[in-house]
C-alpha cells in the first residue's frame, strides 16, 4: 500500500487569466494544482489524482517540478478550460466564463493502492465530484473539502453560485470544511465569518476554515482561532485559498490547530507574492514567521 499525508482530488485547469489592468496570461491552473505544491514543498508526502484531456495536458508533467508527490493521472473527454477577468486589483472580483469541463469522478477511479490519511477534495465546479463520492471517501480517510465544487456551476458557459442542497445531509462526513467569506455567506445566509462557521459546525463539520483577503478564521466547535494575512503583495492571488487550505490540513497531522493555522497563514502570504503554485521551502516560510508574525 502507499503511503500517503494526502491524497488530492481534482481536475487540472487550463486558465487565461486577465488581469485588472488588462494582462493576459495563460496558465496550468486549478485547486489540486495549487494544492499539490503547497502541500508537497511543505514536506508532505502527498498523492494527486488531477483529471484533464490527456491528450492536450500532461498531467505528469504538470507537477513535475513538486518534490514528495506522486501522480496518478487520470483521463476525461475534455479538460476544464477557462477564463477569468480580475476587476480590482486585490482580486477579490472576477468573473469567469467555462468553455468545457471534465468527466466526472467516480469512485472505482481512485487507485485501490493509494492509502492516505486525508482526502482532500479540490474540485472546480458542481457535478464534477458528485454528492455520493463524499461518504465513499469518509470510509477510505479523513474528508477534507473546498466547498466551491459544489456551489460554483456553469451555466450558458458562465459561472453562477448556488447552495449546496445536500448539505445538512453531507457534512457530517466532513473533518475539514474550506469556504471564504462570500461562499460562508452562500451557505449559511450569514455575513458574519464567526456565527458562519458556527452554523457550519453545527451541520456536522467538524473544523471549519474560513479565508478572507485579511485573515484565516478556524472553528473547532470550541474556540474562534484567525490569523492575518500579511503578503507584500498580491501579485500571485490566484490560489490563495487552495494553498492555504493544503498547508493547514496537512500541518494538522501533527500540529495543534494554532501552529497550523500560523504555519498556513504565513505560506499564504508569501506565496501570493508571486504569481503561480508556491514554489519554496519549510524554511522559507519558517523565515516568513520570523520575520512577519
Amino acid at each position: 500500500m502507499s503511503q500517503f499525508n494526502t491524497l488530492i482530488i481534482g481536475e487540472i485547469a487550463q486558465d487565461t487569466n486577465v488581469d485588472y489592468d488588462g494582462t493576459t496570461v495563460q496558465a496550468i491552473g486549478g485547486a489540486v494544482y495549487y494544492s499539490g505544491f503547497a502541500a508537497a514543498n511543505m514536506g508532505h508526502k502527498t498523492a494527486v489524482l488531477p483529471k484533464a484531456d490527456t491528450a492536450q495536458v500532461d498531467l505528469k508533467d504538470a507537477f513535475a517540478a513538486a518534490p514528495n508527490i506522486t501522480v496518478f493521472p487520470l483521463h476525461s473527454t475534455h479538460s476544464f478550460v477557462t477564463k477569468n477577468v480580475y476587476h480590482t486589483p486585490d482580486r477579490e472580483r472576477r468573473t469567469s466564463t467555462v468553455d468545457s469541463k471534465i468527466d466526472p469522478y467516480r469512485p472505482e477511479e481512485v487507485p485501490e493502492e493509494i492509502d492516505a490519511k486525508i482526502w482532500h477534495l479540490a474540485g472546480l465546479v458542481g457535478g464534477d465530484i458528485p454528492n455520493e463520492f463524499l461518504p465513499f471517501a469518509a470510509k477510505r480517510a479523513m474528508l477534507a473539502i473546498d466547498v466551491q465544487c459544489m456551489l460554483r456551476w456553469e451555466e450558458n458557459g458562465g459561472m453562477v453560485y448556488r447552495d449546496w442542497e445536500a448539505k445538512k445531509e453531507l457534512l457530517p462526513y466532513v473533518r475539514f470544511l474550506k469556504t471564504d467569506a462570500a461562499e460562508a455567506e452562500i451557505l449559511t445566509g450569514l455575513a458574519d465569518r464567526v456565527e458562519a462557521a458556527k452554523v457550519l459546525y453545527g451541520w456536522g463539520a467538524k473544523e471549519i476554515l474560513i479565508t478572507h483577503n485579511t485573515e484565516v478564521l478556524v472553528y473547532d466547535g470550541k474556540e474562534i482561532y484567525t490569523c492575518p494575512i500579511k503578503a507584500r503583495s498580491l501579485g500571485g492571488r490566484t490560489g490563495r485559498g487552495d494553498t492555504t487550505f493544503a498547508c493547514y490540513i496537512n500541518e494538522r497531522l501533527t500540529q495543534d490547530i494554532p501552529a497550523a493555522l500560523q504555519t498556513a497563514t504565513a505560506l499564504v502570504s508569501l506565496k501570493m507574492e508571486t504569481p503561480g503554485p508556491y514554489m519554496g521551502t519549510r524554511a522559507d516560510v519558517d523565515a516568513y514567521i520570523k520575520e512577519f508574525y
